[in-house]
């Protein structure tokens, strides 16, 4: 139970804890960490099938785990210069500690997913990092069509 208790305080924490980019550009009320990736998940869920051979449900769960180390680690941007051999040892590090919270099979699964996205090889794993990106850009437009300026 009180590691159920940590994983769900966790999650809460993505809730929380803004986009660091967003945050360093002054934007107004940035999204959260959560908030991206829940708007990762439902693209993926929702992406048309017809049109790539993609996984639509593994996608969606893969979009969830991508960025749950931050949970831990927080949201590293660019500027803060962290090596990116450095980056991905915090990330493993944090996602070792939160896989040791969950049930065994989904411990792994969590981790399988993790490690999936981060090679980017799969089909899968290659959809979920443009939807990163696509994300990123349509985040930006909204900000910028919030303001009533370009960015």
């Amino acid at each position: 139970m009180e590691n159920s208790f940590a994983f769900v305080s966790l999650l809460g924490s993505l809730k929380s804890t803004k986009r660091r980019g967003w945050v360093l550009r002054d934007v107004k009320e940035p999204e959260s960490i959560a908030d991206h990736m829940y708007r990762m998940a439902m693209l993926a869920f929702t992406i048309d099938t017809s049109k790539c051979n993609v996984n639509r449900e593994h996608c969606a769960k893969m979009a969830l785990v991508h960025d749950l180390a931050e949970s831990i680690v927080g949201d590293i941007a660019p500027c803060d210069n962290v090596p990116k051999a450095e980056k991905h040892r915090r990330e493993m590090d944090a996602m070792n500690t939160i896989q040791s919270l969950l049930p065994k099979d989904a411990g792994e699964d969590v981790m399988a997913l993790f490690e999936e996205y981060e090679a980017g090889v799969s089909d899968d794993a290659c959809l979920v990092k443009d939807l990163d990106k696509f994300d990123m850009i349509m985040q930006a437009y909204e900000y910028e069509k919030a303001d009533g300026r370009p960015g």
